[in-house]
């Protein structure tokens, strides 16, 4: 396969098509990502690698068993993986693409959580509270108990106070209510963190690894208020900055005010090398089946001449040209140029004057057989034949 032909008759369709999957990738890769199905992802981008090897290098066998066990393998992996799948199908918000977003406001009671955060830090009583954004958080964790009431100090200290059978786990905050309290949150596997971080601060990264929840701590034996947003660990310094960052995980999407040039630089700079990486598999991806794609290709070609009579020439037209397309498998249409394809017109017959003649795929040799050609234009060639300089002279000097 001549991969810089393929590469010479990419289209906008190919770019397209190219960018829309590594977009899903990069998406799926976000929504998958510290999830238990990341792995299992993983291993069956490696394994569609080594089909492609297989089936590129003639491996029967190996492509055999692997078409028998593929739909298998997918069964077996929507089953074991279910709970993952349909948390990813939930983040897929139709309404949030077409602006469609949920906005709620702080009702008033943000300054004074955010007052009662740092008086339960400074009395050393650990906290840890969820506050559940687009994603939905309950797929995420196990027990709790149910209940629906404001996040007023007084509720929130029955809670946390550490001689209450409701302190051990996570408080889940949704729409600006308590929802579930006494919840276990999923532990990050991640090796880099601190030894100081305890279990609230796993658990905390642990389900924002797993979707767009921001979680509070307050750690019991350092007396810090923190935030876990977007995979990361930031420390409030004081009430007013936790007000700030309540208000924004409480009125969901709220965005700053930056023009559209800093969000499309944003979008490419912000990872960019996960998304460069994506984008050079899904292309690698692409290189490997687009030679067995169904292409068609135009190509002008110049029209030669065989078996013109002696002492005749054609007179028109001066350049003849046809344009024909060809259609068949990428790989070898790719490959097509007026270097590879003959064409011609027998004027064994031909005489002086016009003549018509009709132009078919008898008139054209191609480099295989694989390749058809769909168009021919123009499909009949109009002709003028007259004597030859040579001939007219030989005449005048017999003469």
């Amino acid at each position: 396969m001549n991969l810089f032909a393929i590469l010479s008759n990419i289209r906008l369709p190919d770019i397209l098509d190219i960018l829309f999957i590594s977009i899903v990738s990069y998406q799926f890769y976000i929504w998958f990502w510290g999830t238990k199905a990341f792995k299992a992802i993983i291993g069956i981008v490696l394994l569609s690698g080594v089909f492609i090897l297989a089936k590129s290098w003639g491996l029967f066998l190996t492509t055999w068993v692997f078409q028998i066990l593929w739909q298998v393998f997918v069964i077996l992996l929507i089953i074991l993986f279910q709970k993952e799948i349909r948390q990813m199908l939930e983040r897929f918000n139709p309404l949030k693409t077409f602006g469609f977003k949920h906005r709620l406001t702080a009702d008033g009671w943000v300054p004074a959580f955010s007052n009662w955060a740092f008086d339960v830090a400074k009395k050393r009583i650990g906290v840890i509270i969820v506050f559940e954004r687009m994603d939905l958080v309950f797929d995420l964790i196990t027990k709790g108990i149910a209940m629906e009431c404001d996040p007023q100090p007084e509720i929130l200290n029955s809670i946390f106070y550490k001689e209450s059978p409701l302190h051990d786990g996570a408080s889940i905050i949704s729409h600006g209510k308590i929802l579930k309290t006494s919840c276990y949150l999923p532990l990050t596997a991640r090796e880099d963190l601190p030894q100081e971080w305890g279990t609230r601060h796993r658990a905390a990264l642990g389900l924002t690894e797993q979707c767009d929840a921001w979680v509070m701590i307050v750690s019991e034996e350092r007396g810090e208020v923190s935030f876990a947003v977007d995979n990361d660990m930031r420390k409030i310094k004081d009430e007013k900055e936790l007000s700030s960052l309540l208000e924004d995980a409480v009125l969901e999407f709220k965005e700053a005010d930056i023009d559209v040039k800093e969000k499309i630089k944003s979008w490419f700079t912000r990872r960019y090398q996960i998304k460069a990486a994506v984008f050079a598999l899904v292309f690698i991806m692409w290189l490997a089946f687009a030679g067995q794609q169904n292409f068609e290709k135009k190509i002008d070609l110049p029209l030669n001449f065989r078996n013109i009579p002696t002492g005749l020439v054609v007179s028109l037209p001066a350049e003849p040209k046809i344009s024909i397309t060809c259609r068949g498998l990428r790989k070898d249409v790719s490959l097509l140029n007026e270097n590879n394809i003959i064409t011609f017109i027998d004027l064994f017959s031909a005489r002086i004057g016009k003549s018509s003649y009709t132009i078919t795929t008898g008139n054209l040799i191609l480099p295989n057989d694989r390749i058809h050609i769909v168009h021919i234009t123009p499909s009949r060639m109009e002709l003028i034949l007259e004597e030859s300089l040579e001939a007219k002279e030989s005449h005048i000097d017999t003469q």
